[in-house]
């Protein structure tokens, strides 16, 4: 059997390695010649006629702020933010042992709405109806606790 190595080669005949201390990327080569220069590329020799083409012109430039610009992306971040945060809050408060979650959030809910419907009204946004729920979910996550509350002492005064 007979082992190789890239750039180690074993003399005919023989099982061991041979050509340690070789040069590991195989016989010198000879010189190579320069390559012949491609025409068109670089400077012209000086012995050579005068180039008769010429470049492409450049397109025309614009001068800063002449071009029409695209019109500004919708900013719905804080209408999304009044939908999330008022229906979180609706549920929480649902759920009556989160009933203190539900009054944050749906405080939260209708400051992002209310902010939402504002930027809607300047043209700011498109998102009229996230903001509005983000608005009524706000306001049902506010007062489901305070009906909690009210059934609570209800209950608790028929009681005594």
């Amino acid at each position: 059997m007979v082992i190789t190595l890239p750039g180690v080669y074993p003399t005919r005949g023989s099982t061991t390695l041979s050509g340690y201390g070789q040069n590991p990327y195989g016989p010198p080569s000879q010189p190579q010649q320069p390559p012949q220069q491609q025409p068109g590329y670089g400077y012209p020799a000086a012995n050579s006629a005068p180039y008769q083409g010429g470049y492409p012109t450049a397109p025309p430039v614009q001068p800063y702020g002449a071009g029409p610009y695209p019109p500004a992306q919708p900013s719905n971040g804080m209408g999304t933010a009044g939908l999330v945060t008022g229906l979180i809050g609706a549920i929480c408060s649902a759920v009556v042992f989160l009933w203190f979650f539900g009054i944050i959030l749906g405080i939260l809910g209708i400051v992002f709405g209310g902010v939402g419907r504002s930027k809607v009204s300047k043209g700011e946004a498109t998102n009229r109806g996230a903001a509005t729920a983000g608005i009524v979910l706000g306001i049902l996550g506010l007062i489901l606790p305070l009906v909690y509350l009210a059934i609570a002492a209800a209950i608790g005064s028929s009681m005594l």
